[in-house]
């Protein structure tokens, strides 16, 4: 049984006698059963005391909460030991193993008088079970009888693990097979099963799909109170029930689907997912002890499964990267030869299609397998035959037969997802002009992007009156080992090269190191969202099937198959959230309406889908902030952030950590632009000038008050020069200009004096009091923004990064980050998609733009930046 670290109470409002309620308070007293009864005075605690402070100083009691008196009208429960942080005090998870008295004190206030009343709430006992003593008569048989039993298991198992081995040695193919079928054929049943309870609810015909919704543009459900932004929504007849109108984004029924005549049903073992049923099918595949992503994966045929004979052959042995990932006979891009080299039609390099020869004899008996709907629905590779060519990264030898490629299939776009590295790809593009053979590239631009970076050239022919426009999407956001720790990225970039791809041009040639992981990855989720959206079904099993009938080993490990499987979920989940800038008004009025049944608007229905899809950190993700010798750098223990995005600090202060309370963000145009901190504590001023100079921070953005109250200090010199640890920081200047006090300063390390020193400019807005939710102005909001990114501009060439604070570090910076993403990328994109700007920040800290008023406020401010443009 789980040790129980919370408890709930009943919180009452008070009477307040003469004077009102100022404030309430919940105590959490620790009791030592040897001194319960000196303990048990019910005198008030006056003096309030966090839970660090309780633990740093011995004192046997903390407060664990103090809320408001318009939070208690009437009686609330209240969660004490919920590990989260009320008006600045830490509700500390409860000691298992410990006694606690749970206080209610109710503060009134009259002039400069306080009075407190005091109650006690309840008592938690100790979860440790009690010790049981054996009965000593009956202890010598018990002990006889374990040794018996004990012996007896030994021996069977010794037996069963012979017998295992001898008959897995024999068998060991067909019995997987079997196993692997009769469980699949099992949870088929199973969700059958469950498909039949729902059809009294609502029945879906084959020939009524379910529709991938556009989230701006779908028509609410009557009667529907709360329709999240990008839920799929299943159409079905005008006589559905009450209650199959009242699905929410995560608790989708499934619908009753007939398997003679539904066109989806793939196959006994691996049937297409219904759209509505992923989110639960991917939850079942992860936690399943039976039958799992892994055991799925690994039913996959691994190796060779067709010919590859030129190939092998001994002159194109220099074109393959990798030995054993070559490109099979049946489906390789055959070069036209040159004239003086009849052998020069191979490139490493195959069409990418599961069109209905994929099942031919050439291929093999596996192949035979494909999905039936899969040969229905690709038929024309989606969109025409091999829609994609998946290759290796070129190695030196190979560059000009790329080219070749390129120009031979009128490929208009290249997808790259692999970075620069020459044992995994040679640069195969020129920074200015280069000629490779018969071919000029001429680069023409570039747009760097957070994650993704968008290079533009021309090509042309010696011989040919064409000159061609080719882009290169290179996909910087995958580590170099593992996968994307979200999809939010890659899905962005996936919908990039699919708008940008012209409809009469080539296949897209897709490439990373081996043309075989990542490249599968990347084509899988393109088709399978387009199925998706069309279908209303994802068959990711069949598709990865089906690829690697046509290129060896296509989505190489287990880790990126489940990869596969939760970016398309995310992509279902969110929906295409982008506007065009030119009908982004209309779009926004119609987005904030309020439907007169439900209550709600498309705008709330999108701040609950970003709500349900933002991850959650883990203890274990916040490791090194949750470290004992931490605890006082963190303001609230309930906003900490994960290991992953920390800047851990460079310079050497003494015995300090090299640990602050803050997090790497991405901007619309650089990694890790924006580091998003809470405002300094007393004890962590050093640390944070610290902070500025390892990161080359040129810009602060302040957007809370200085309050002694809740720990915020001023950090800077007013004028003159102040040392704070190793960092030494000088006032150049300062001015103010209607909300927003700007100061110049100037710092160096006093520990590296031969780097010189560094110019920081400080913008403290003024236009954000503590009591509101989001700024008095849009505009002048915004003006701090264009103030800020002016700045960037001038110093440093625009690489230095900004820090941007706020009492918690959470949702009024990002609402800045936000902000500034979005008027980014309505200059560079004319698009508007604020959904996916805070998703990306919230990928890295969940409390970016933390309520509906703030997330609102980022379009209002969008649409200002639209119409002052």
């Amino acid at each position: 049984m789980r040790p129980a670290t919370t408890i709930t109470v009943l919180l009452k409002p008070a009477q307040a006698k003469g004077a009102p309620i100022s404030s309430y308070q919940i105590v959490v007293r620790e009791i030592n059963p040897r001194r319960a009864r000196r303990e048990a005075g019910g005198d008030c605690y006056l003096e309030p005391v966090s839970y660090q402070n309780a633990v740093s100083g011995g004192l046997p009691y903390y407060f664990a909460a103090e809320l408001p008196p318009r939070t208690l009208l009437e009686p609330l429960p209240f969660t004490v030991g919920d590990n989260k942080t009320y008006h600045g005090f830490w509700n500390a998870p409860l000691a298992p193993r410990k006694n606690y008295n749970i206080y209610f004190q109710a503060v009134s206030s009259v002039e400069k008088e306080s009075k407190t009343q005091c109650l006690k709430l309840a008592f938690k006992g100790a979860t440790e079970e009690p010790e049981v003593i054996p009965d000593p008569a009956k202890q010598t048989d018990q002990v006889v009888k374990i040794a018996g039993i004990s012996a007896a298991v030994l021996v069977f198992i010794l037996l069963v693990l012979v017998a295992v081995l001898l008959v897995k040695k024999r068998k060991l193919a067909k019995k997987r097979k079997d196993a692997i079928g009769n469980t699949r054929q099992e949870m088929t049943h199973m969700v059958n099963s469950m498909d039949r309870s729902y059809a009294d609810q609502s029945t879906l015909h084959a020939e009524e799909p379910v529709t991938f919704m556009d989230s701006h543009n779908f028509s609410r459900l009557p009667n529907d109170p709360l329709v999240p932004t990008a839920v799929l929504v299943p159409i079905t007849d005008e006589n559905h029930t009450a209650a199959a109108e009242n699905n929410r984004l995560l608790d989708i029924p499934r619908y009753h689907c007939d398997g003679t005549e539904s066109p989806y049903q793939t196959g006994q073992l691996h049937p297409a997912i219904r759209v509505a049923d992923l989110l639960q099918h991917i939850n079942l595949m992860k936690t399943s002890d039976s039958y799992g992503f892994k055991e799925e994966y690994e039913s996959f045929f691994e190796g060779q499964s067709a010919s590859w004979d030129t190939a092998k052959k001994e002159h194109n042995r220099t074109k393959n990267r990798y030995g054993n990932i070559i490109a099979y006979d049946h489906s390789r891009v055959i070069l036209q030869p040159m004239e003086d080299d009849p052998s020069s039609d191979y490139i490493n390099a195959n069409y990418i299609d599961v069109s209905g020869d994929a099942s031919s004899s050439s291929i093999g008996e596996r192949v035979r397998n494909v999905s039936p709907s899969l040969i229905w629905l690709y038929r024309d590779g989606y969109q025409r035959p091999s829609h994609y060519i998946a290759t290796q990264g070129p190695v030196h030898e190979t560059v000009y037969d790329f080219w070749r490629m390129i120009w031979q299939e009128q490929s208009a776009c290249i997808v790259m997802v692999t970075n620069l590295v020459e044992v995994k790809c040679y640069k195969y593009w020129p920074d200015d002009m280069e000629v490779y053979g018969d071919f000029k590239v001429t680069f023409v631009e570039v747009e760097p992007l957070a994650e993704y970076v968008v290079r533009t050239f021309t090509l042309e022919r010696r011989g040919f009156n064409e000159v061609r426009e080719v882009k290169q999407f290179h996909f910087t956001g995958w580590p170099d080992h593992g996968v994307p720790y979200h999809a939010t990225g890659l899905l962005s970039f996936i919908r990039r090269v699919k708008i940008s791809n012209p409809p009469t041009a080539g296949p897209i040639v897709v490439h990373c190191s081996a043309g075989a992981g990542r490249t599968g990855c990347y084509i899988v989720i393109d088709i399978m969202l387009d199925m998706a959206e069309r279908e209303g079904v994802v068959d990711i099993y069949n598709c990865v099937k089906a690829l690697r009938s046509r290129r060896i080993n296509m989505v190489q490990t287990e880790e990126q198959y489940i990869f596969i499987h939760d970016a398309i979920l995310e992509a279902c989940l969110c929906g295409e959230t982008a506007i065009p800038v030119c009908e982004f008004k209309a779009t926004y009025y119609d987005m904030i309406r309020i439907d007169s049944q439900s209550n709600s608007s498309h705008l709330k229905d999108e701040f609950q889908t970003l709500n349900s899809v933002t991850p959650q950190p883990q203890p274990e993700d916040c490791s090194i902030a949750l470290l004992p010798r931490n605890h006082d750098k963190n303001r609230f223990m309930d906003n900490l952030p994960p290991d992953r995005c920390l800047p851990f600090l460079i310079t050497i202060d003494g015995e300090s950590s090299n640990y602050i309370n803050a997090a790497l963000m991405d901007s619309y145009r650089q990694p890790a632009a924006f580091i998003v901190t809470q405002h300094p504590l007393p004890n962590t001023v050093k640390d944070f000038w610290r902070l500025v100079y390892d990161y080359g921070c040129t810009s602060l953005v302040m957007l809370n008050e200085i309050d002694l109250t809740q720990g915020c200090p001023q950090y800077w010199p007013e004028e003159g020069m102040l040392r704070y640890g190793p960092v030494q920081v000088d006032c150049m200047s300062c001015s103010m200009d209607c909300d927003v006090i700007s100061r110049l300063f100037r710092i160096c390390n006093l520990t590296r004096p031969q780097e010189g020193y560094l110019m920081v400019r400080q913008f403290q807005y003024l236009g954000w009091a503590g009591h509101r939710e989001v700024p008095a102005s849009k505009r002048s909001f915004l003006k701090l923004i264009l103030q800020v990114d002016k700045w960037q501009e001038e110093c440093e060439e625009g690489d230095g990064r900004t820090i941007i604070h706020c009492l918690n570090g959470g949702g009024r910076s990002g609402m800045f980050c936000a902000v500034s993403i979005v008027c980014e990328m309505i200059k560079r994109q004319n698009v508007v998609d604020v959904f996916h700007a805070v998703k990306s920040l919230r990928n890295s800290k969940p409390n970016m733009v933390d309520s509906p008023e703030q997330y609102r406020f980022c379009y209002d401010v969008a649409l200002e930046f639209i119409e002052t443009s």
